[in-house]
């Protein structure tokens, strides 16, 4: 992609360049929840370009773009809404355009409310991080054989609760629930004293299969939209007492929070790196060809109330051992359909080193590693009036992709 400049004022350090242009849902001026695409610090409001006639050559369904949620806009398929994309990228590059006068256009960020982008019908977790995965078999089983026999062999993964994932913004309350404390003889009902995060990031579907449908490592992609920032929020204690025999329920299920913005899948072409290698092989169903890990620079952060920021991990998407590809593959291989909205996440993302864990759990090590923050304060876990916030974005050769923020709040357990 050649150097673009867009007439739109962007910041250098702006995760939302002209090599970006994510689609989200916004209101702001009164005017209801509707499509728009973020630009340095603007949105361009796409409800009102779409009624200036703009979008008529890929799409005379105007009313997508003053929908409620992506799913609409996203249903058009691939073939238009990158078309959309690329329109809009010269649209904001022509400075002669007469549309930079239109009123409405453009909306300042600070003026609009972000909403939830997609209704998610279906949302799948994924374990796809063997650094985590060794983490945490290494604190909860054994050392010397931290992965489980299949880890190596299938995108381990299970089907959380779409109705509780949140955008951005959205306050939530500690969950309460059953634990086993230490050396009791019985568990008691009580609020989670280990509220954790999980650094991950999602995909959002952008077309249907049915009933009976699969995929391949080579088709895949087609059927994914674009990529969000994602906290699946977790409950250690109640998921430690609750896990065996099913797997995760309510230590997982009370809320998993988003970013507002969603970045279109093709925005990350310049920024595709080589996977690590799988060992052993992998079934030929889950093998691919072509670069499909991304660099996507992944930070942390734990505010205390009234406090500083502090960051307490820099990780990076690109770490996967698993891609997105064979996530997919293997979530329809037995037939298994999916819908547009349907959310992927990639499971806690860790790095080799301290400093690039993706939950508390492993950063303060169960517990045994208090992280001191900038007012003296420790933590082991996050306590109540604590925001996280997670940021990510790709940059290469003065290009950058990024996200925003997901940042949320955790208020006393009710």
């Amino acid at each position: 992609m050649s150097n673009l400049t867009s007439w739109v004022p962007v910041a250098s350090d702006s995760d939302f360049s002209i090599y970006n242009l994510p689609y989200g849902i916004f209101s702001a001026h009164g005017n209801g929840p509707r499509v728009g695409v973020a630009i340095g610090d603007q949105i361009v409001d796409l409800a009102a370009l779409a009624d200036t006639g703009f979008f008529d050559l890929w799409t005379t369904q105007r009313d997508v773009f003053h929908q409620s949620t992506l799913n609409a806009f996203i249903g058009l398929g691939k073939a238009i809404t990158s078309a959309i994309r690329l329109a809009l990228q010269e649209m904001l590059c022509d400075a002669d355009t007469t549309l930079k006068d239109h009123a409405g256009l453009l909306v300042a960020q600070a003026d609009a409310n972000m909403h939830m982008p997609v209704s998610v019908g279906d949302y799948t977790d994924f374990y796809s991080s063997i650094e985590h995965a060794t983490n945490v078999g290494m604190m909860f089983r054994d050392p010397a054989n931290a992965l489980l026999p299949n880890w190596r062999h299938i995108p381990v993964g299970y089907h959380g609760r779409a109705s509780s994932i949140a955008v951005s913004g959205t306050p939530f309350h500690r969950p309460k629930g059953q634990v086993m404390p230490k050396d009791a003889t019985a568990p008691v009902f009580q609020p989670s004293g280990r509220l954790d995060f999980e650094l991950e990031m999602a995909f959002v579907v952008g077309k249907d299969t049915q009933i009976g449908d699969t995929l391949t490592t080579a088709n895949a992609e087609d059927y994914i939209f674009g990529l969000a920032l994602f906290n699946d929020w977790s409950a250690r204690d109640i998921q430690k007492w609750e896990y065996v025999p099913l797997g995760p329920f309510l230590g997982k299920n009370f809320f998993s929070s988003v970013s507002p913005w969603i970045v279109p899948l093709e925005a990350f072409d310049d920024f595709r790196v080589p996977g690590p290698a799988q060992e052993p092989a992998v079934l030929p169903y889950l093998q691919y060809e072509g670069d499909r890990n991304i660099d996507i620079k992944l930070d942390v952060i734990i505010t205390p109330e009234g406090g500083e920021e502090n960051v307490v991990s820099r990780s990076n998407f690109q770490y996967m051992y698993w891609n997105m590809a064979q996530q997919l593959t293997h979530h329809t291989i037995n037939g298994c359909n999916i819908q547009i909205g349907d959310m992927m996440a990639s499971g806690t993302i860790s790095g080799k080193d301290e400093s690039s864990y993706g939950s508390m759990l492993e950063i303060a090590w169960a517990g045994s590693k208090p992280v001191t923050l900038s007012d003296g304060s420790t933590r082991v876990f996050i306590k109540d009036h604590d925001t996280v916030t997670m940021r990510g974005y790709a940059e290469k050769d003065g290009k950058r992709v990024g996200f925003g923020e997901v940042s949320n709040k955790v208020l006393p357990a009710r």
